[in-house]
């Protein structure tokens, strides 16, 4: 049996959520393991998105600066338009589960990509409904994944940043042995 060991974090703002990530860096938390997801800016006054050049992503909107840090420190990034919530930024590996389920047209008790690709993750479906509406709500997530000692320590450092809410999940999972 293997596991799938998660913390997730719901943070008010994104300067609360960026707080959040620099304390699990400066507690030795492995930056391979944090993703984080929020909304981009909403405005009709001003172009909202994000581009790719070479190894350089750049993203425009109100809060440009906080995401451009997150592309360079977080390993995968990407932007989704997902009925229901609109637009979407997320980095780090939480983007691979996302597009798994996209690609792998994974449909969980009709959840939609976000719903899936957090559902993938180990995370429980009442959960799953508790984050969208986080994420409705303008606010962001914060997820560390790892082994149980990993998400133990992550839990420790984020139960000191002042989350609006966190939560800690885990979800056995049977290997499968190929010879």
């Amino acid at each position: 049996m293997s596991s799938k060991n998660s913390v997730v974090a719901v943070y008010r703002t994104h300067t609360d959520a960026d707080h959040a990530v620099k304390e699990l860096q400066r507690g030795g938390i492995d930056l391979h393991n944090l993703s984080i997801i929020g909304k981009g800016y909403h405005t009709d006054e001003h172009a909202v998105g994000y581009y790719n050049i070479g190894d350089r992503m750049k993203y425009w909107g109100g809060i440009g600066s906080f995401w451009g840090g997150f592309w360079g420190l977080l390993f995968g990034s990407a932007f989704f338009m997902i009925p229901g919530l609109g637009p979407i930024l997320a980095a780090g590996p939480v983007v691979a589960w996302i597009v798994g389920a996209v690609e792998g047209a994974v449909v969980v008790g009709g959840m939609g990509a976000l719903g899936a690709g957090l559902y993938s993750m180990g995370i429980p479906k009442d959960s799953i409904v508790k984050y969208e509406t986080a994420l409705k709500t303008d606010q962001f997530l914060v997820i560390a994944n790892g082994t149980t000692a990993e998400v133990a320590k992550a839990k420790a450092i984020i139960a000191t940043t002042n989350p609006v809410d966190y939560g800690v999940h885990s979800s056995a999972v049977a290997a499968t042995a190929t010879v």
